[in-house]
This record gives C-alpha cells, sequence and structure tokens, in this order.
C-alpha cells in the first residue's frame, strides 16, 4: 500500500529526530526546511539539527539526573539524535557534548539517505497546503514571521507567545518550611484556593535592602541581536529593572508584605515577602512571583540564596527574559500533540513547550511516532507519566496550572526535571530505615530513574508506540 507522506516543517532536532522515527515506522516524510533559502538570526549552516548554542547536551548520568535519564530512554527508543551524539562526544567530563559541526552533518547524511525520507529546501509560508492532513510544525523558537502570524490566527491572541518571561522555579520539598509559611495575602482562597495558595519567605529591612543592592549590582546576561528589538512590557519587567526604579518598587510590587502574618513569629511584620506559587498540579513546583530576570544563572543562585527559607532550595529552572515563540500548550493542544483547532497539525519542539536541544529532539521523538500511527491507522499507546518522555507530554499538554490573577502570567516551556514527575517513594537502606539528608536526595533521584527506566521499558516491549487497535 502506497502510504500518503507526513509532512514536517522545520530541521532542527525536533523535526530531524519526528522524520527519522516515522520513516523508522514505514512511513514516507517530506521534511521541510527553509535554509540555505532563507537563514534565520541564529543559525550559521544549512545542516539540519545544527547546534545554534552551547554543544551540550548536558548531564549523561541516567541514575541521577532527569536530562541524563531522557538521554537513556532516547537511546532504548532508537534516537537518531543520540546515536549521533554519542558517535560525535567530545570531552565534558560528565556532559554529553558534542563536536557541533559533525553531528550536524552525520545527522544531515543519515536523513538524506534514508529510503522513505525527502528533503525539501523550501519555507512553508503561512499554514500548510490543505492537502497535507498530517504535519508535524518543529519550526523552534524562531518561527518565521508568517507561519507564526497564521499560528496565531488558529489560536487566537493568547495562543502563541513572542516574550518569554520566566521566573524561576523551585522544587518545593527543598524549601525551608520552618521558615517559610503557607498563605494567601488577606487569606483570600481565589478560584479554586484555599486561603494558604502560597509559599511565603519573609525578609527584615536589612536583608531586603542587601537583596535590592545585589540585584542591582548583579551580573546581567544581554540580549540576543534578535531580542534587542522586542520591548519590555509592564507586567513582566525583570526584578532588577524594577529595583532599578527606586529602592521600594519590589517592596510595593511582588515582595510587598500587605495582608500577610508571619506563621512562625506573628507579632513580628515582614518588612518584604517572596511568594511563591504552586507551578504543576502534582505540587512539587513552586515559582517565584514576578521574579523573571536577565542576571545570569551563577549570579541568581547566589542572590536567591539569600532569602529566607531559600538557602538551600533546588532550582528546577532559573529565570530568564527572551524573545522566544511557543505555544499556550495546555490551552490549545491534545494529548497526542495536535492543535485543537486544525487537528492536521501537530507541533512538536520548543515552539511546543519545552526548553534544551534533548527535550526537543525527545518531543519530535514522540511527535514522528505518534503521526506515523495515525498515518498507519494504528493507535498510539504513550509512556506513562513517571518516565521522562511521559512526564514532558503532561507537562506541555496537561501538567501545568492556569491561574487567573495579575501576578500569575502564563504556561512557560521547561527543560525535564524531577519536579514533573509523580512522586516516588524512597525504598529503605539495608538496616531498614530511610536515608536521611543528602543521602535521602540521592535516594530519591536514584528511585525516580530506577522506576522511570522500568516503565519506559515496559512501554516499550509489552506496550509500543504504535499498535494493532
Amino acid at each position: 500500500m502506497k502510504l500518503t507522506p507526513i509532512h514536517i516543517i522545520g530541521g532542527g532536532m525536533a523535526g530531524s529526530e519526528a522524520a527519522w522515527q516515522a520513516a523508522e515506522a514505514g512511513v514516507p516524510v517530506i521534511l521541510h526546511e527553509m535554509r540555505p533559502k532563507r537563514m534565520t538570526d541564529a543559525h550559521k549552516t544549512e545542516g539540519l539539527a545544527e547546534l545554534v548554542c552551547s554543544n551540550s547536551f548536558r548531564s549523561d548520568d541516567a541514575q541521577s539526573n532527569a536530562v541524563g535519564l531522557l538521554h537513556e530512554e532516547m537511546r532504548r527508543a532508537s534516537s537518531l539524535i543520540m546515536r549521533m551524539g554519542d558517535a560525535h562526544k567530545v570531552p565534558a567530563g560528565g556532559a554529553l557534548a558534542v563536536d557541533r559541526d559533525g553531528f550536524s552533518a552525520a545527522v544531515t547524511e543519515a536523513l538524506a539517505g534514508h529510503p522513505l525520507i525527502t528533503i525539501a529546501r523550501d519555507e512553508v509560508a503561512g499554514l500548510p497546503p490543505e492537502d497535507w492532513d498530517n504535519v508535524i510544525v518543529a519550526t523552534g523558537p524562531l518561527t518565521s514571521p508568517a507561519l507564526a502570524e497564521a499560528i496565531q490566527g488558529l489560536t487566537g491572541d493568547e495562543g502563541l507567545a513572542f516574550f518569554d518571561a520566566i521566573a524561576p522555579i523551585v522544587h518545593r520539598d527543598t524549601i525551608d518550611m520552618t521558615i517559610a509559611w503557607y498563605q494567601s495575602r488577606y487569606d483570600k482562597p481565589g478560584p479554586g484556593g484555599t486561603g494558604k495558595d502560597y509559599i511565603n519567605c519573609p525578609m527584615t529591612r536589612e536583608q531586603y535592602e542587601a537583596f535590592i543592592r545585589a540585584l542591582i549590582e548583579g551580573d546581567k546576561a544581554d540580549f540576543k541581536e534578535w531580542e534587542k528589538s522586542t520591548p519590555y512590557f509592564d507586567g513582566c519587567l525583570p526584578i532588577e529593572v524594577m529595583a532599578e526604579r527606586g529602592p521600594e518598587t519590589l517592596r510595593h510590587g511582588p515582595m510587598k508584605p500587605r495582608g500577610l502574618t508571619n506563621a512562625h513569629q506573628p507579632d513580628r511584620k515582614p518588612y518584604a515577602v517572596v511568594q511563591l506559587r504552586q507551578d504543576n498540579k502534582l505540587g512539587t513546583l513552586y515559582n517565584m512571583v514576578g521574579f523573571q530576570t536577565k542576571l545570569k544563572h551563577g549570579e541568581q543562585l547566589r542572590v536567591f540564596e539569600t532569602i529566607p527559607g531559600l538557602e538551600t532550595a533546588e532550582f528546577a529552572r532559573l529565570g530568564g527574559l527572551h524573545r522566544n515563540t511557543f505555544l499556550n500548550s495546555p490551552k490549545v493542544l491534545d494529548e497526542r500533540l495536535r492543535l485543537k483547532a486544525c487537528s492536521r497539525l501537530r507541533f512538536a519542539g520548543q515552539i511546543a513547550g519545552v526548553e534544551g536541544y534533548v527535550e526537543s529532539a525527545a518531543m519530535g521523538l514522540m511527535a514522528g511516532r505518534m503521526a506515523a500511527a495515525e498515518r498507519l491507522g494504528v493507535s498510539f499507546v504513550p509512556p506513562p507519566p513517571t518516565t521522562a518522555h511521559g512526564a514532558l507530554i503532561n507537562h506541555i499538554t496537561g501538567g501545568h496550572i492556569e491561574t487567573t490573577d495579575n501576578n500569575s502570567g502564563s504556561f512557560q516551556p521547561m527543560n525535564v526535571n524531577f519536579g514533573l514527575f509523580p512522586p516516588v517513594e524512597i525504598p529503605k537502606g539495608p538496616d531498614g530505615r530511610k536515608p536521611r539528608g543528602k543521602d535521602k536526595q540521592i535516594a530519591r533521584k536514584h528511585a525516580y530513574t530506577a522506576r522511570a527506566l522500568r516503565d519506559f521499558d515496559q512501554w516499550l516491549n509489552s506496550r509500543p508506540a504504535i499498535a494493532a487497535e
């Protein structure tokens, strides 16, 4: 039977992996890449899967690190990106870093040599033709204006973002609750709330003034060339910009203490308060309200550890502010990464709401298998949320909490991290006791990865991605 091809728009990490997975499932693919006919502000070559920033895939530790776990799951799913990454790795300690030119050339050669893959060097301007009934859009954060405008026309103004204001996100179990406490301002419950919906970290006047000085003096990241024309919005000013407007600005903005009483010291009014709001339905991640920032990551860690209650906090994601294009995925995508307003369009990579090379490729892997299953007329069984792939899919299609208060912001892309996984039971040690302190943290990570790999293997073997109805 001759199958109609799947069309994939974008030859980056996600598009390349999606094309490989669909073709390996026996479905013909046309991979559309506009370079070199039209270059972007970030790319330098016409190679597929070009690494436009770092050459690192980050940690390769599959036992203690969430991204290392994702590497291993992808290897077990016959990922082209991971195979070529392993073949072109360069020394980088515990990380997987690659020779960027050799890696891109190898991916390009593999895709060009596959009998079911056709590479079309053209730009898809606007919506794909109507007769393309199975399309994967993997155009990344620099989606062409014509296509972005067309997508926004389908999703509405709130369906697509062009400015990424990212607040830091903290692992809930690393916040010191002997200092912090739960409370909503004036104990107001709000929609779906209880009146104790925020974690509050108090500051004295001395602590606040030192914090403001550190923000202003901290080393900031520069805007990239294509970001410089993107203005700040009043609703997402960097905290250091607010601090520069006057020492009391933050105390009358996101750090205002009004309506809050320190549960540990009821008679002592905090001078300022840092609030954290639940960020996922599991309750494992909390974001720092109003703390989008251009501070460099090392500076963020140095400055934020001065906040009472966050001295030893672990961050699932640090803050940022940059030009980006991504979907409000929980609102506009279904569980198979298809656009609810136009189900023939499926999304993968950064535009779908993940961050990072490997996460983008992983969503390409999933999208390619989903599209192939749809073309073959068979069911797709997704990996469970206990796996790295499943946790990412869950985050971008329903794991995020949408809130409506003035400080909330909307869905934000994220790297894979253990805060996206359902909580895991930590096994007891040989002495019959559960580990404590640092040993407990290590044991928890090992428990996450052991469960994930067990469940992922079961998904691959007994519940394959493509199975007959």
